[in-house]
């Protein structure tokens, strides 16, 4: 609608302070003509709106001019509402402030949006931690996060994945990311290679006096999705065929450390089916199939099925181990 396109120009032009015909129309995917005509009627409505000419030029506001209006559609409202902070906001000692700022925008809105904000609170509620958030420190999250502000160095104890050894390292942060309950910090290495540190392996960290200059070309989000892409390409892979029953293959399907590659219908078994799944090693996929018992049988490869056969036995054993330890 036009009203909403005109109120639209307004708060871009608020936002930016100046801008072209061109990227006016761009952004709000009209032709130039009819941002001009736009332009036409917000002079006529008393909105002192007027163009720069020249290779610099473009349209903006008089300079001291801001309107109270949000601009926000109900939509748009209802979305801020629904980015509920969980814990993140927390951790980084915001929440306060995102208390404060949501309450100013409530405040600030016509009746009728309060009413469906209120409709929305109470219907729809977003927990974005997950359910396994036991055990996970961030202890040195604030420290890190000075360092990332003030752009400077840190030197951190940081323990290997399977926390044997921990060593010291220097490293200039960047930026800090939070996957989950998890949290990252993008850094460069003193090599001059760009490197990614999980926070709660962080042993013990000091933040030094010396500073370094942020590199011009490094885009945080291209870098975590350039490193995410590099992560899942490298990890392991045990694939593996089995005789499953369909009831366990739909488990199969929703679980996260096995991937159905291809599937199909036993021939002469009702309810069972063959299927090709991805694990990530021999050991895994091992312990995982133990899980459903004779409802998932391995075909292939050999060495898992010995694998597997191996262990149930063992389990057997232990069973009967106690069973008669128990009557002795």
């Amino acid at each position: 609608m036009r009203g909403d396109r005109l109120l639209s120009i307004l708060l871009c032009l608020q936002s930016h302070g100046k801008m072209t015909t061109s990227e006016l129309a761009a952004r709000l995917e009209v032709s130039e003509r009819t941002i001009h005509r736009d332009m036409e009627a917000l002079s006529t409505a008393g909105i002192p709106v007027y163009a720069e000419r020249g290779s610099s030029g473009g349209w903006a506001l008089m300079e001291g001019y801001r309107t109270n209006l949000t601009g926000l559609h109900a939509g748009e409202m209802m979305s801020l509402l629904l980015a509920h902070p969980s814990a993140v906001l927390s951790e980084l000692g915001l929440h306060k402030e995102y208390d404060s700022a949501l309450l100013k925008l409530l405040a600030s809105l016509p009746k009728t949006l309060q009413d469906d904000a209120a409709f929305v609170r109470e219907r729809i509620h977003i927990d974005g931690a997950g359910w396994n958030t036991a055990g996970i420190s961030s202890s040195w999250l604030s420290l890190v996060q000075e360092a990332v502000w003030e752009a400077k160095q840190l030197i951190i104890h940081y323990s290997s994945s399977s926390h044997s050894e921990v060593t010291e390292r220097v490293i200039e942060p960047l930026g800090l990311v939070v996957k989950g309950n998890a949290w990252y910090v993008a850094a460069l290495t003193l090599e001059g290679t760009y490197r990614t540190y999980r926070i709660s392996r962080i042993k013990h960290a000091s933040k030094t006096e010396q500073s370094f200059e942020r590199p011009a070309d490094f885009i945080l989000a291209a870098y975590w999705d350039a490193s995410v892409q590099s992560f899942k390409t490298n990890l392991p892979r045990y694939e593996a065929v089995i005789q499953v029953h369909n009831a366990v293959l739909t488990r199969i399907e929703y679980a996260r450390f096995a991937t159905i590659l291809h599937k199909e219908p036993l021939h002469d078994v009702p309810q069972w089916s063959t299927a090709r799944v991805q694990f990530d090693t021999l050991e895994s996929a091992a312990s995982y199939l133990l899980g459903y018992g004779p409802d998932a049988v391995v075909v292939a490869p050999q060495e898992l099925h010995d694998l597997v056969v191996r262990q149930a036995e063992a389990i057997v054993k232990a069973y009967r181990y106690a069973a008669n330890d128990t009557k002795g």
